[in-house]
């Protein structure tokens, strides 16, 4: 999350997967969530400004599209 600028849009959308600490530092909580939770997830990836998220499976980045 090297591009991350806590900007804590995606907690906003999937505090589920997502959390701001006191020191504006943002977390993954779920590194392996739900497959019920990949609509917020993607939704997640396409509000962030900086495109700091994505989503991995294995060895592999995937598009969220």
């Amino acid at each position: 999350m090297r591009l991350c600028e806590s900007n804590a849009l995606c907690m906003g959308i999937a505090p589920e997967i997502f959390d701001l600490d006191d020191d504006d530092v943002l977390h993954v909580l779920d590194e392996t969530p739900d497959e019920a939770l990949r609509p917020k997830i993607v939704e997640a990836i396409r509000n962030c400004p900086k495109q700091a998220i994505s989503i991995q499976q294995g060895s592999r980045q995937e598009d969220p599209q």
